[in-house]
């Protein structure tokens, strides 16, 4: 019994040791300690002001300012969009005048695909690839996007590569086969045909009810046709 009590005392003078030299720790540095959580609070009250006080109205102003383009890019004017009309805004006047708000960000992506349109296509990479997003769907039609400029760049590797990305990025019905198609349609031309072959079968038959699925039987005769000579 005397033994454990021991132990016990022992324990407990461990315990208020490390309490002690905590405790003095804690006083010796308090001045630094104060400044870091000073310094901490202040950022957060400067990001919480800035974000509400200076983002979120100019993320408002950034979406009234941009809906004349966006009904121009509906319309196919694709110029007025780009630039605006001299009495509203284009997307690149969003761009420059309302940065770092989801409308400019948005902006990017009207503009690299207004640009597509237009046969710019160096120009439309560039804004395509200023353009963030997480959206299931915008994300394929972004990277296919870029896909079609470098086809039309006659950088059909890179663009094969933008169509991989495109349907590796989301797996739904809409978009999935249009781009693995695309993709295969380039490493036939490209005479990677055990490749092409791969992407037509698995379109077959993960996508039997789609527009490619119905027509890539064709495809997959004409590879195999050609494997054999």
């Amino acid at each position: 019994m005397a033994k454990n009590k021991d132990q016990r005392e022992d324990s407990f003078s461990e315990v208020e040791s490390t309490l002690t030299k905590t405790e003095q720790l804690i006083e010796d540095n308090q001045k630094m300690l104060t400044i870091v959580v000073g310094v901490i609070v202040a950022i957060v009250v400067v990001y919480l002001g800035f974000t509400r006080l200076y983002i979120q109205p100019r993320e408002t102003d950034a979406q009234e300012q941009m809906f004349m383009a966006e009904q121009y890019f509906e319309k196919d004017s694709f110029n007025l969009a780009i630039n605006g009309d001299g009495n509203y805004l284009g997307f690149l006047d969003i761009i420059e005048d309302y940065g770092m708000t989801d409308a400019a960000n948005l902006a990017s992506y009207y503009t690299g695909i207004s640009y597509l349109r237009l046969g710019e296509y160096e120009a439309a990479i560039d804004y395509l690839n200023d353009f963030d997003t997480e959206d299931l769907l915008l994300v394929p039609i972004v990277e296919g996007a870029k896909g079609d400029a470098y086809v039309e760049l006659g950088e059909t590797s890179k663009a094969i590569s933008a169509y991989k990305a495109a349907y590796i990025s989301s797996d739904n019905e809409l978009t999935t086969p249009i781009y693995m198609m695309k993709a295969a349609n380039l490493l036939e031309s490209e005479g990677q045909l055990s490749d092409a072959l791969e992407i037509y079968q698995a379109i077959k038959e993960n996508y039997p009810t789609t527009t490619e699925g119905r027509n890539v039987e064709k495809y997959i005769a004409r590879v195999e046709i050609k494997q054999n000579n």
